[in-house]
């Protein structure tokens, strides 16, 4: 078999043994629950800058990105500032209504209804899902999806 193996490898055939490595241990951070609450408040807080790259600094490089004003999905680091510099003239301020966390391995989930008021007074209240991954450094935002609510909620 050794003689096979080594004729194969002489006529330039593949001749790699198959190897089995071992697997690298998976290091696991959990974040608490008000992990999840300070990353919400420390991405709210960095809207109140005025500054889009700031805001996208908060995201993976390859984030997606599915904004509540506006019918394009953002993938990239430029369009998701191209997004945040639109968004952030109006002067929102966001201010979560309810929220349901979810905590994994590198991985948390945060998910509710917000309301942005914006400098104007008016306001837009929305369904959101911020997903957040540790990177070896820190939580950033590997998913957020903000929608409009469809229905108009009268008030009692």
């Amino acid at each position: 078999m050794k003689k096979s193996l080594l004729s194969l490898c002489l006529l330039g055939l593949s001749c790699t043994p198959a190897i089995t490595l071992a697997q690298q241990p998976v290091t696991c951070v959990k974040a608490s629950e008000q992990d999840v609450v300070s990353l919400f408040n420390t991405w709210n807080d960095s809207l109140a800058t005025g500054d889009a790259t700031k805001v996208s600094e908060l995201y993976v490089s390859d984030a997606v990105l599915l904004p509540t004003i506006s019918n394009q999905v953002r993938l990239t680091d430029q369009e998701r500032i191209d997004y945040f510099k639109d968004f952030l003239k109006k002067g929102p301020s966001g201010k979560i209504d309810s929220r349901t966390i979810r905590i994994g391995c590198n991985k948390a989930i945060d998910t509710g209804v917000y309301t942005f008021t914006f400098k104007d007074n008016s306001h837009v209240t929305a369904r959101y899902t911020f997903t957040y991954v540790w990177d070896g450094k820190g939580w950033k935002i590997s998913t957020h999806h903000s929608s409009a609510m469809p229905e108009s909620v009268s008030q009692p």
